[in-house]
């Protein structure tokens, strides 16, 4: 765009790029939710369909960003305008278990789980925001703000050896119609198909969505999927420029420069705020209190949906993160790391902990070794002291420092990410954190 017609566009259409930068930063989130909800209805399981992932995700998984290795999934995608749906979690002793459900704007709204209801189990009755009627006896009511809901369960599993114990409690976990007073059968899927060609990952579909189809795909999923009360005073500047809830926009050519340029800038803002993240302690950012609990907090809200799309609440899992060592500098696979846990400080669980280490993409890293993450799970070795080193490098160590080992690819740059399920008040209140990455000669 030329410069002169770029600062003629500015000053005449300021107010659109504002408003523009400020819905698409609004709207994120929504349609992120809806990209990720036909990706799965291609390739894992129709909507109100559970789908059990019955072995951990490797490098070419592209579906959702940062995923784990430490849980097996048991998700789907509800569609809660078709009725009310009965979700079953047997008692489980066994493996801790987390089932939180999202609504369509990543707000999590219900986390039945072993930190919420024990080992005992419970069925849940899942309704959209318009269902009136009677709970049926013995069933927790969970209603869902939005008809779109994502239900993204994770069941502790200890390594591969682990799975065939896991799949049997993923087993255990159903998820039913209900209608006319009793629960249906299961849905049959013999006339679904899994997508045979390639699926095009949620976060490149953002990136190539043009800016009218992002904003006619937003004004159509706020019909099913209303925004909230407090939302009122963005969706009063949204119509100012004719954004409407059930309303395709109308806009002339330099309209839609200025709200393409707004979002540009709003899509750089929040790179360069990723890039660098506030609050560091030791190297690490650790998200905000108020992850899946947003209120109008939308710039927390979009970045968790680009970088960590279904998020659990913090009393359930936190997720501290770095790109840097003790110095300061970028992490790069050339050099050789060190994170040394003092005795008695190790990450403070209930549960249990990991680190896995990303390329900067947000997916896994392509190495020989198919090994992404270490922690709590393997069996780690302690130095004399009751201390623990974990090494991060592209080469494997020698001796016991191999089973502390964390790889990732030499002359490549690459992020860690922790988590500490179900941690204890001293990660939550901040009074524990977790130690500099230290750059080894």
């Amino acid at each position: 765009m030329p410069v002169l017609l770029l600062a003629g566009l500015t000053w005449w259409k300021a107010e659109y790029i504002r408003i523009g930068a400020q819905g698409y930063v609004f709207g994120y989130p929504l349609v992120i939710m809806d990209i990720t909800r036909e990706n799965a209805a291609l390739g894992m399981a129709p909507v109100n369909v559970l789908h059990r992932v019955r072995q951990f995700p490797d490098a070419q998984f592209k579906t959702v960003v940062r995923p784990n290795l430490d849980t097996l999934y048991s998700t789907a995608f509800l569609d809660l305008s078709q009725g009310p749906l009965v979700f079953n979690m047997p008692a489980n002793a066994l493996r801790y278990e987390v089932m939180p459900l999202l609504d369509a704007w990543t707000h999590v709204f219900a986390s039945p789980g072993t930190r919420t209801q024990g080992t005992a189990g419970g069925r849940y009755f899942i309704v959209d925001p318009q269902w009136q009627g009677p709970v049926p006896e013995g069933m927790t009511l969970l209603r869902s703000p939005t008809a779109m809901a994502w239900l993204i369960g994770r069941t502790q599993t200890q390594g591969e050896a682990d799975f065939p114990l896991v799949h049997r409690l993923q087993d255990g976990l159903q998820l039913t119609s209900w209608k006319d007073g009793q629960t249906l059968p299961p849905s049959p899927e013999s006339h679904w198909q899994k997508s045979t060609a390639p699926l095009t990952p949620p976060l490149q579909q953002m990136q190539h969505m043009g800016t009218v189809d992002f904003f006619n795909r937003l004004t159509h999923l706020m019909v099913a999927n209303p925004p909230f009360v407090a939302d009122a005073p963005v969706l009063h500047s949204l119509a100012q420029i004719g954004v409407q809830i059930g309303q395709p926009v109308t806009w002339d050519w330099f309209d839609q420069a200025a709200v393409s340029l707004g979002r540009w800038i709003a899509d750089f803002k929040i790179a360069q705020a990723l890039k660098q993240p506030r609050d560091l302690v030791n190297g690490w950012s650790t998200p905000p209190r108020n992850l899946g609990q947003y209120g109008t907090d939308y710039n927390i809200r979009t970045a968790v949906a680009m970088v960590g799309l279904g998020a659990n609440w913090p009393e359930d899992a936190m997720y501290p993160s770095t790109q840097v060592d003790s110095s300061g500098a970028a992490l790069q696979g050339r050099h050789r790391y060190r994170i040394h846990f003092p005795a008695g400080q190790w990450p403070p669980v209930k549960a249990f902990w990991s680190l896995t280490a990303y390329g900067l993409d947000d997916f896994l890293i392509d190495h020989p070794s198919h090994r992404h993450a270490v922690g709590s799970l393997h069996p780690l070795v302690a130095n004399a002291d009751g201390s623990l080193d974990l090494w991060i490098q592209a080469q494997a160590p020698e001796g016991p420092m191999l089973a502390n080992w964390l790889p990732v690819n030499e002359n490549a740059p690459f992020l860690l990410n922790a988590r500490l399920y179900w941690p204890q008040d001293t990660a939550l209140q901040g009074h524990w954190h977790l130690p500099a990455v230290e750059r080894q000669p």
